[in-house]
Order: structure tokens, then sequence, then C-alpha cells
């Protein structure tokens, strides 16, 4: 009677234990490795894994990713997939109106660049182009409620979260959740320190970032 008890339990746990085992290891999506990770999909939340299939970085809904990525456009729109570059990945944070702010994390899975950018490219280099938002505090209107002003400004941001050069200050960029569109990007890196950006007057410069550091 022991015996067929002790094999009614191995047939009732083995089944569960399969299942167990094929639901951590299905995705609805695998991307391509970089950097010795690949981000896989479940639902509308990804997770990381590394060479040897081990889930490094949890299931998390932050990460961005289009299902419809321009690869023509530089910054957020023209990402398919989270993938790390440099050694970081970018995330999203709903701020102001609700509007997406980026950042960045690193291989552990911690925020190492804060959400403060309205749009910024991934780091193909060791710099990075994005528009920075700072507020300005402006005092108090008649009914004693603080006044905020936003300021954009276009900006080569390094690894450590460090604006290392500002390009130009941005205007006419709408905050209100209705009107809201990703800012463009009027600047592109080619290499490490080659910098080619648009003026107001639609002119194109280009500009050796290591003459400014």
């Amino acid at each position: 009677m022991k015996i067929i008890n002790s094999l009614l339990i191995l047939l009732l746990v083995f089944p569960i234990a399969v299942h167990a085992q094929t639901e951590n290891t299905s995705y609805d999506e695998i991307a391509p490795f970089s950097e010795g990770m690949a981000a896989v999909r479940i639902g509308d939340q990804w997770g990381f894994i590394d060479e040897s299939a081990k889930l490094v970085i949890d299931f998390r809904d932050d990460l961005v990713w289009n299902t419809n990525a321009d690869p023509g456009k530089e910054g957020v729109l023209g990402i398919r997939y989270p993938k790390f570059k440099n050694g970081l990945c970018m995330i999203q944070k709903l701020k102001v109106n609700d509007i997406p702010f980026y950042g960045f994390i690193d291989k552990t899975g911690k925020t190492v660049i804060e959400p403060e950018y309205l749009n910024i490219t991934e780091f193909d280099h060791k710099n990075a182009v994005g528009i920075y938002v700072r507020e300005a505090f402006q005092g108090q209107n008649e009914i004693k409620l603080g006044v905020i002003d936003y300021i954009f400004t276009e900006v080569v941001v390094n690894t450590n979260g460090e604006i290392i050069w500002p390009i130009c200050e941005r205007e006419h960029i709408l905050t209100a959740k209705r009107r809201y569109e990703t800012p463009e990007l009027r600047a592109k890196l080619f290499g490490d320190d080659l910098l080619i950006f648009k003026t107001k007057d639609n002119k194109w410069e280009t500009k050796k970032l290591n003459s400014y550091l």
C-alpha cells in the first residue's frame, strides 16, 4: 500500500513540475542577444535572460519597446525591443501629465540614469543625445499655487548620466496630454566624438565633442 501511495504521489506531482517548467521557459517573444543578454516578453512585460537561458532581470513593465518601431527615427520611436548597449537599457516612467520620460537601468536592473528625458537615443556609442527637462519654479499664482515652467534642452549625455554638452534649448514642446507628441531629436552622433545637429535656420553643423570635455 505504501508503494502504491508513493507512485500516486509521483504521478500527481510530476505533471505539475513539468507544467511549471514549461511556463517559466515559454515566452511570447525573444529578442536577439546584445552584450550577453536577450530580452524576453510575456504579455506587455519584458525581462532578460543570459546565454545560459537563466532569467537575470525579472519581468517589468517599464522597458521601452514599440511594436511599430520606425528604424529610421532617432530615439525612443525607433526602438523595437529592449536591449543593452554600453551596459545600459532604456526605461520609461509616466510623469508630468502622464507623459513618458526616459532613463536607463544597468545590468542588475538598477536605475542609473533617472527618467528625465522626453526623447533620447540608446548608447550606441559612449554618449547619447536626449531632450533633458528641467523644472523652474516661478513663484505662486493668485490662488497660492506654485507655478512651474519646464525648460527643454537637447544635450549630449554620457553613460554616467552626466550632461557633457548642451546642444541647444528646444522651444514649442507641448506637455498637455491631449496634444503631446514625442519631440524629434535634431542631433545625431557619428562615432564617439562627432556630433551633427540642425540649427534654428535648418542648417546642419558639426562639432567634435572632445574639444568640449
